[in-house]
C-alpha cells in the first residue's frame, strides 16, 4: 500500500501536472494555478487517500476535477443575459432570471476533456491491436465500410470478418477498462 509523501510532491510531480495541465488550458498562468489547487486539495484530503492507486494517478485525478471546476466556471456566465422576467401563476408572484435556466446546447466542459481523453485511449487501445484487426476494425466501425467491400479488400469470408470485428471489440473493451474506466 502506497503512503502519500507531500514534502516531494512539487520535486516529483510539478512537471508532468504542468504538461497535463498546459495542454487542456492553454494558459500558463491558469496550469500553475490548478496543479497548486491540486496540491493543496491533495494535502486537505490526503486521510482519503486509500493507496489503491499511485501518488501522481491521484493527483491526476483530483487535477482532471480541478480542470473541469476550471472550465464549468468560466462557462458558467459565458453567453447568457441576465434578464428578469416577471410572473403571475395561479395568484402566485415570482422572478425568474434566465441566467440561472439550463441550457441543453451548452457543451459540458467534463464532457469535451472525457471525450479528447477517451479518444486518446481510443486510439492507443487500436495502436495495440494487431496491424490487419486493427485496420479492418478501424474500417468497419469507425469509418462504416461496406462488408463486402472489406472482405474483397482482405480477401476474406463474411464471417471470417466478423471473427475478426469480434476480436477486436473485445481487446479494445479490454484495454479502455485497464487504461480509461478505472
Amino acid at each position: 500500500m502506497t503512503q502519500l509523501d507531500p514534502d516531494k510532491w512539487v520535486d516529483k510531480y510539478a512537471d508532468y501536472l504542468y504538461n497535463y495541465t498546459i495542454v487542456r488550458v492553454n494558459d500558463p498562468i491558469i496550469a500553475q494555478d490548478l496543479i497548486s489547487e491540486t496540491f493543496l486539495a491533495g494535502l486537505k484530503s490526503g486521510k482519503n487517500f486509500k493507496g489503491e492507486a499511485t501518488e501522481r494517478t491521484w493527483l491526476i485525478s483530483i487535477l482532471k476535477r480541478k480542470i473541469i471546476d476550471h472550465y464549468r466556471k468560466v462557462n458558467s456566465k459565458k453567453g447568457r443575459a441576465e434578464i428578469h422576467i416577471s410572473y403571475k401563476d395561479d395568484g402566485a408572484e415570482g422572478d425568474w432570471l434566465e441566467e440561472n435556466a439550463v441550457d441543453p446546447f451548452d457543451k459540458n466542459a467534463e464532457n469535451n476533456i472525457e471525450n479528447q481523453e477517451l479518444g486518446l485511449a481510443i486510439m492507443e487501445c487500436l495502436e495495440k491491436l494487431p496491424k490487419k484487426q486493427a485496420a479492418i476494425f478501424k474500417k468497419k466501425t469507425i469509418e462504416n465500410v461496406d462488408t463486402e467491400a472489406l472482405c474483397k479488400e482482405y480477401n476474406i469470408t463474411p464471417s471470417n470478418l466478423w471473427v475478426i470485428i469480434h476480436r477486436a471489440r473485445k481487446s479494445m473493451v479490454e484495454c479502455l477498462e485497464k487504461n480509461w474506466f478505472n
